[in-house]
């Protein structure tokens, strides 16, 4: 029996196994890494190629390893795929992909776990018995499409942030962004520079600030987070406790023009979408009052977030009635053998690093004390 599983090979996943090893569990023989990716880089082997080392907004280190510098017109993805199996390969984590895991169970034969995971190539199925898991799966397979009136009916295309892939698939259409995190600006701009007639839509005013992505925001995030994981209600995207950074290219898009919103949608229609308006009241300087309407489009871009990527944990029970993790940091009130790397605060890329320490530790002491208590037994 292992003594750990990691589920997921990101950066908290990473992190984690990291100080697994250094409070002396040996990698492939008392835990293991299970990570569905083909290859290393976790969600951001997925980001699309436009996404530049230079634009993205935060590339952390993993802990005793610092990243070598690199050209910051690179795609991100390129660069930190190959920082993370530098990272494996540096320290043998013993990752094993792509392997999926599909469910965790309790079998209640014992202390311990079941983790079955599939492999995604073979289709071989496995189960692995250990005494504790630090599920650390992100957000990245769980894309989140919000539902509107008339959206079967709307014939352009439609896609969510995991298939965007260029700007330029886009130059001369009429493109509709909807979300107010850092995914909607990050394609504003490009689909605009390369020819795209855009407009932006968010529920609420967009809020930036010249506040740095440091260590200091990112123990603000875990703090104003807490409050809701404690609670066990759902989690909520980081910006909409941070607002967004105001960078230069981001001030000189809002003198343009570009990253000003119209306000929420109401519906989509065969042709096009419809704005709800805005209202005096909830209007601001990058969301002007007015009576919305109907736009014709040729594309709706959901850039709408994601949700935690945890329907593998549902046969434990873990849910609230309100839909989160009842969680004080990366500890599960609810299974003393559970912890959550990269969920909540941990979900951004500061937080994320910090909960992995967290979840490692954690799940030392607790298979720790069951080894005392084993042998007093």
């Amino acid at each position: 029996m292992l003594d750990v599983i990691v589920i997921g090979a990101g950066q908290a996943g990473l992190a984690a196994a990291w100080h697994l090893q250094r409070k002396g569990l040996i990698a492939g023989q008392q835990f293991i890494v299970l990570d569905a990716n083909p290859g290393p880089g976790g969600a951001w082997r997925h980001r699309w190629p436009s996404l530049t080392l230079g634009t993205a907004h935060g590339i952390h280190d993993l802990p005793g390893f610092p990243q070598e510098p690199a050209d910051p017109t690179e795609p991100a993805s390129s660069v930190v795929s190959r920082y993370y199996g530098a990272y494996e390969d540096q320290f043998a984590l013993s990752v094993h992909r792509p392997w999926e895991v599909t469910a965790v169970t309790d079998p209640h034969d014992g202390p311990h776990l079941n983790v079955t995971s599939r492999h995604r190539e073979t289709g071989e199925q496995r189960t692995d018995q250990t005494r504790t898991i630090i599920n650390a799966t992100g957000t990245w397979d769980q894309p989140y499409w919000p539902y509107y009136p008339g959206g079967a009916s709307f014939k352009g295309r439609q896609l969510h942030t995991r298939e965007y892939t260029d700007a330029s698939d886009f130059s001369g259409q009429r493109v509709v962004v909807v979300g107010g995190g850092a995914s909607a600006v990050q394609f504003l701009l490009p689909l605009a520079q390369a020819g795209a007639h855009t407009m932006w839509s968010t529920r609420r005013a967009p809020v930036f600030g010249e506040r740095d992505f440091d260590r200091e925001w990112g123990r603000d995030v875990e703090r104003a987070v807490r409050t809701r994981t404690e609670a066990g209600l759902p989690t909520l995207p980081v910006v909409a406790t941070t607002g967004l950074p105001l960078t230069p290219a981001y001030q000189q898009g809002i003198d343009e023009g570009i990253l000003v919103s119209k306000g929420p949608l109401a519906r989509l229609t065969d042709k096009g979408v419809v704005f709800a308006g805005v209202t005096p009241q909830y209007a601001g300087e990058l969301m002007p009052a007015w009576e919305g309407g109907a736009v014709d489009v040729d594309v709706v871009l959901w850039a709408t977030g994601f949700r935690p990527a945890i329907r593998h944990l549902a046969p434990l029970g873990l849910r609230t009635e309100h839909g989160g993790i009842r969680t004080d940091g990366a500890i599960v009130f609810d299974d003393a053998r559970v912890f959550l790397a990269g969920y909540g605060a941990g979900a951004s890329t500061i937080g994320a690093t910090r909960t992995g320490r967290h979840a490692a530790v954690a799940a030392w002491r607790y298979v720790s004390e069951q080894r005392v208590g084993v042998r007093a037994g």
